[in-house]
């Protein structure tokens, strides 16, 4: 393992800080470290999806807060901006998602599709962000505009359903 990975693992995981913004350790998956926190944050929507729709809001809106904090001190200490295993992004980004469609498989599945397709896409003004705003805000907002962008199909599509 390279002295950058061993630093990488103690940063991620030596903290209550690094192991929240690497996603409990999702984000040290050696592959698509993204998809792997996103595929971690479906767990704990589980528990969000059964709560009210206000109180799913006010989670995620303290949940972006946190990760500002938590990205951008992670950040910061590896000396990366926005180090691709800092996932916590990506749960934020899945929960805001997951909040606003129905609880069922193919519902969740098409919502982490649409997401993950967004957030790697990066659409405008998307990758215009990303590129200008520094700091955790910067590494958190890119997510909630993909699922901005991720939610927008899937309603209108709950729409047309009805």
């Amino acid at each position: 393992m390279s002295a950058d990975r061993d630093e990488t693992r103690k940063v991620a995981l030596a903290t209550p800080t690094g192991f929240l913004a690497f996603g409990l350790g999702s984000g040290l998956s050696a592959v698509a470290p993204g998809t792997a926190g996103s595929l971690a944050a479906l767990v704990p929507a589980i528990a969000l999806a059964a709560v009210p729709l206000w109180a799913g809001v006010v989670i995620v809106v303290l949940a972006f807060a946190l990760g500002c904090y938590l990205c951008g001190e992670t950040s910061r200490r590896l000396g990366v901006h926005d180090h691709g295993g800092i996932v916590w992004d990506e749960f934020v980004g899945l929960w805001l998602v997951l909040l606003f469609i129905p609880f069922s498989p193919a519902w969740w599945l098409t919502g982490f599709v649409l997401f993950r397709l967004f957030d790697i896409l990066k659409p405008w003004p998307i990758r215009w962000l990303d590129q200008r705003v520094e700091g955790g805000f910067g590494i958190m907002v890119d997510d909630a505009l993909a699922a901005v962008y991720a939610l927008v199909p899937l309603l209108l599509l709950e729409f047309v359903m009805r």
